[in-house]
């Protein structure tokens, strides 16, 4: 796996329309990780995947993280987005080994920014996170992991441990030729101004969300 991760130029490779343009190492609170940027030639998006340790082709403990400015960068209650990426960074660095593919364009389920904001506003008012994109005449989830798996294919890696509640994530690796070899859940505690909006997730997107039944409580 060494050499995949060298220095720019070492091997930069167009798989599935994504190209290695840099590595560079990234200390972070969590730990020192390589940061690996891509460029996906079919949307035109920059992705960065986040290398810990010395990763083997099986097995490795995986995150594709969706983009989601709100809880990401300001620490939005609205959604559990920020507590999982830094509870995934968290986890590659205890397993000694890890990546955490940063997935850009996928904000909002892929919607966008300022169409999430609007559908927040929707919410706001009543509707669930599901009915408030179709209000708003926009898919329920537009997300697509093909960059994901050409991101794993040229790091080496055949077969994932995907840190992941959302069973449509699994398929769609394993539909794009990455091997899921286990689900490992990311539970993150909820609190009043997202057990709604996590709810919504576990009853109509299918999300595995056992822990939820503890705070049933909450209105």
């Amino acid at each position: 796996m060494t050499e995949n991760i060298g220095v720019l130029g070492t091997k930069s490779a167009r798989r599935s329309g994504v190209e290695r343009v840099v590595n560079a190492p990234l200390p972070t609170v969590y730990g020192k990780f390589q940061a690996i940027g891509y460029l996906d030639h079919d949307r035109g998006d920059e992705q960065v995947a986040l290398v810990y340790g010395d990763i083997d082709s099986d097995g490795v403990l995986t995150r594709l993280h969706s983009e989601c400015l709100t809880g990401d960068a300001f620490g939005s209650q609205h959604c559990e987005c920020g507590d999982q990426l830094a509870a995934a960074l968290r986890a590659v660095v205890a397993e000694g080994s890890g990546i955490v593919v940063y997935l850009r364009g996928h904000e909002g389920r892929g919607i966008g920014l300022l169409a999430k904001l609007r559908a927040m506003a929707l919410q706001a008012e009543g509707l669930d996170t599901v009915e408030a994109n179709l209000a708003l005449g926009l898919p329920v989830d537009a997300r697509d992991y093909g960059v994901a798996a050409g991101i794993l294919r040229d790091l080496g890696v055949s077969s994932v441990r995907l840190m992941s509640n959302n069973p449509r994530k699994r398929e769609s690796l394993v539909q794009h030729g990455i091997e899921v070899a286990e689900t490992v859940p990311l539970l993150i505690e909820p609190c009043e101004n997202n057990i709604t909006y996590l709810r919504t997730k576990r009853e109509r997107l299918d999300h595995v969300l056992p822990h939820l039944d503890a705070v049933a409580h909450w209105s």
